[in-house]
């Protein structure tokens, strides 16, 4: 007969595990996040100053995009 392992210890694994699953996928969105930030802002950048004026916007304010 099979046992199910639930003692503190067992316990105590899966929730650590489950933390540590956790900050990763949070990590990694806030990478997903950031990298469109660094590809929206390298593409403003790649506009002349007159685009940029045809959007609203300066090469000043391509800083700011994503913060």
């Amino acid at each position: 007969m099979a046992a199910i392992e639930t003692s503190s210890t067992a316990l105590a694994h899966r929730g650590l595990i489950a933390r540590i699953m956790r900050a990763i996928t949070e990590a990694h969105a806030a990478y997903a996040v950031w990298r469109e930030a660094q590809n929206t802002r390298r593409e403003l950048n790649m506009l002349t100053d007159d685009e940029l004026a045809d959007i609203g916007l300066t090469r000043y304010d391509i800083r700011f995009i994503g913060r």
